[in-house]
């Protein structure tokens, strides 16, 4: 018997006698309209795919032409107002106060006086001006400056420099060898045999060269520190430290060698 492969006899030979309800006999069964779908649907795209150039070539071109007519209007713009030169600056306001104005007395014959100066009577609680100007009492009150301006208020700079970034460093009188000597006179070393070490202190030389704000930073203890504290207190004036050619306050730090006595 001669077998149509393109049937569904040959699959229900070969599946018969086995379960139908697999997946395998239904692909098979719908096999042929599958591959005839397949083999429509590729040859539409593949003739749209040939044709798209054609099909392209004959759609028109838009125009752009279409919206060039526009019809263009010249404005005339009115002429610019030219800058006024040379006005007369407006007159001020009126003052609160009425002004009264003040007449120099000249010595002269009484036939050329031509205006007199006006009585106490007349200036009592008025301005004094160059000429007479009726008061606003409604009128913002003004306080004219004396002289050339008011001086700037100048504050004075208490700030606490570091000697490190400072142009003149604070230094005692002499150099760092005299306070040391002043120091090494002054300074009572604890009765305490072995005592060996260095006290450190800091403190702020102010503007007139006196030493405040003093601390010990470190001791040996036996009362070292406390002692550098009376000395430094009784230590004559440093030349203050500068910055931009002023003298301003700047702390010191340094330390101060203690031994006992052998």
């Amino acid at each position: 018997m001669k077998l149509d492969l393109f049937k569904k006899q040959w699959i229900d030979i070969v599946f018969e006698g086995r379960n139908k309800s697999y997946g395998a006999y239904e692909l098979r069964t719908t096999n042929n309209k599958t591959t005839y779908k397949a083999l429509i649907i590729g040859s539409v795209l593949f003739a749209l795919a040939v044709a798209a150039p054609l099909i392209i070539s004959l759609i028109p071109e838009s125009s752009d032409d279409a919206n060039t007519d526009i019809k263009i209007t010249a404005v005339k713009l009115p002429p610019k107002e030219k800058p006024k030169e040379n006005l007369p600056p407006p007159p001020p306001p009126p003052p609160k106060v009425d002004q009264v104005k003040f007449v120099k007395p000249v010595v002269a014959k009484a036939e050329d006086v031509t205006e007199e100066p006006p009585k106490v009577v007349e200036i009592k609680d008025k301005k004094i001006g160059a000429e007479t100007i009726k008061g606003d009492p409604d009128a913002e009150l003004t306080v004219e400056p004396v002289g050339t301006g008011v001086a700037a208020v100048v504050e004075e700079d208490n700030t606490v420099y570091n000697t490190a970034g400072i142009e003149v460093k604070p230094e005692f009188p002499g150099g760092m060898d005299k306070f040391y000597s002043y120091v090494g006179k002054n300074y009572q070393t604890p009765d305490e045999e072995g005592l060996n070490g260095k006290v450190y202190v800091s403190f702020v030389v102010e503007k007139d060269g006196s030493l405040t704000d003093i601390k010990v930073l470190r001791d040996i203890g036996y009362g070292t520190g406390k002692e550098a504290i009376r000395v430094l207190n009784k230590c004559p004036r440093w030349s203050p430290g500068e910055q931009n050619g002023k003298k301003v306050r700047c702390t010191y730090s340094l330390p101060i060698n203690i031994k006992s006595a052998e």
